[in-house]
């Protein structure tokens, strides 16, 4: 029993399998790989694929447009679940390819639906077969496959991105589900404007969600005197009752709103910040996790060009400790907000970085007589410490004198025009005046 097959011998199909495409005709969004003249399509509609790997969020169309390349193809075309498939059942199927191959010259596609489950070891079993042309490999897998998948394989397959549906896309899959006799065409179902809008927004780009709404909305609404099914917003909520967030702790989603979050930051924008936040707040994130990442980013991107930054995002970490969440997403959002709307500079980084790239590529050199520690007996008479200019007995708590080692130009700290760091530059641009003077 291959998955295509499965929800038959389990009752009646659910509304989004049974308005799976036949046809690359039928299929609605993805223009980029499978609209007319790709490369993709091409290869589909002559029965030419080479090995590929579908990846992208649930509910764009991987497994349909296998499903389709399975009605198209020649070849022998079989279906596996990583979760539930082994190296056992793996190694047979090869095989069976070669043998297949050998005997009738019938090639083999195998299709692996979120292959990202299958261990290393699994994936490495595949490679002999897919090398000397034994077998097609399509893959399926909503984790970013240069994370999930051997390397070995991704230099085998041609990896094609599928990307969350448009909002008119999904209308036209729910506006044929809703005429379509395979779909809801017999149940007489008219959809409100606004519930049609709420589970375009709500769905977030996910065809399986909408058709799943679409499907418990009309059947669990009661037809009226004219025997129409009329769903409004009130049904429309009560069948998709959250909206779905695309987002996975130790997933591609998560790095990636993770670094809008942080880019969002640094780019000054207060709005798109909060927005990620309330994002990542929203899929049940870490708050530990956002908070270490604002006190990063109050340092690397603005720095001493306003200190308070920084004492705000240790503050927000504090008040997520004493406080826990919810309350504490308020002042977390102070330290965003104060984040993004900061003067920026990223002094501090490239000034630390210069400093250990110093260190790393330079020999280590002694510390100048003069700054060594002079509180033991016998120091004086080495010298350690002796010339030493206390600074506070100068005017302006400032002297020249020498600090770095003996061959070590420094010069890593450059502060930036920006905030309390132009002051900062103007001290720093007159005591160095002074020091190159003497």
């Amino acid at each position: 029993m291959d998955l295509f097959n499965h929800a038959k011998h389990e009752g009646v199909e659910p509304l989004a399998l049974r308005m799976r495409p036949q046809t690359l005709d039928e299929f609605v969004g993805q223009d980029h790989i499978v609209g007319r003249g790709t490369l993709l399509r091409r290869a589909i509609a002559n029965d030419q694929l080479s090995s590929v790997i579908f990846y992208g969020p649930p509910g764009t169309g991987k497994t349909t447009l296998a499903y389709v390349i399975s009605k198209s193809t020649e070849a022998e075309f079989i279906q596996v679940s990583a979760t539930t498939t082994g190296v056992s059942e793996l190694k047979q199927i090869i095989a069976k390819a070669i043998e297949r191959l050998k005997y009738y010259g019938r090639r083999t596609i195998l299709f692996i639906d979120e292959i990202q489950r299958l261990n290393k070891g699994q994936q490495d079993i595949l490679l002999p077969a897919l090398e000397q042309g034994h077998v097609i490999l399509i893959a399926a897998t909503t984790e970013n496959p240069y994370f999930e998948v051997n390397g070995a394989l991704l230099s085998r397959s041609r990896i094609f991105e599928l990307k969350p549906l448009e909002q008119d896309e999904l209308r036209t899959i729910a506006d044929e589900a809703l005429r379509s006799h395979k779909g809801l065409g017999d149940y007489r179902v008219t959809v409100d404007e606004g519930a049609m809008e709420h589970w375009l927004k709500t769905c977030s780009g996910d065809a399986r969600v909408l058709l799943n709404a679409l499907e418990f909305a009309a059947l669990t609404t009661d037809p009226d005197g004219d025997g129409v099914r009329r769903i409004g917003i009130t049904e429309a909520e009560d069948a998709v009752q959250a909206q779905r967030i695309q987002y996975d702790k130790t997933g591609d989603n998560h790095y990636d709103t993770v670094s809008a979050f942080i880019k969002s930051m640094r780019g000054s924008d207060p709005d798109a910040a909060l927005y990620w936040f309330a994002r990542m707040l929203y899929a049940n994130e870490d708050p530990r996790f956002i908070v270490r990442r604002i006190i990063v980013h109050a340092s690397e991107d603005v720095g001493l060009a306003d200190p308070v930054a920084m004492m705000l995002a240790h503050a927000a970490a504090n008040a997520l400790e004493w406080l826990g969440m919810p309350e504490a997403r308020i002042p977390m959002a102070q330290a965003v907000l104060y984040i993004a709307a900061a003067p920026k500079s990223n002094s501090v980084v490239t000034a630390v970085d210069a400093a250990i790239g110093e260190v790393h590529s330079s020999p280590a050199k002694p510390v100048p007589d003069h700054l060594r520690d002079a509180h033991y007996p016998g120091a004086a008479a080495l010298g350690r410490g002796v010339a030493y200019k206390y600074p506070h007995d100068y005017p302006q708590h400032f002297v020249e004198q020498q600090y770095l080692p003996d061959g070590i130009k420094g010069g890593y700290y450059r502060p930036s025009q920006e905030g309390r760091e132009q002051q900062i530059r103007q001290r720093l641009e007159q005591w160095r005046k002074r020091q190159d003077k003497s």
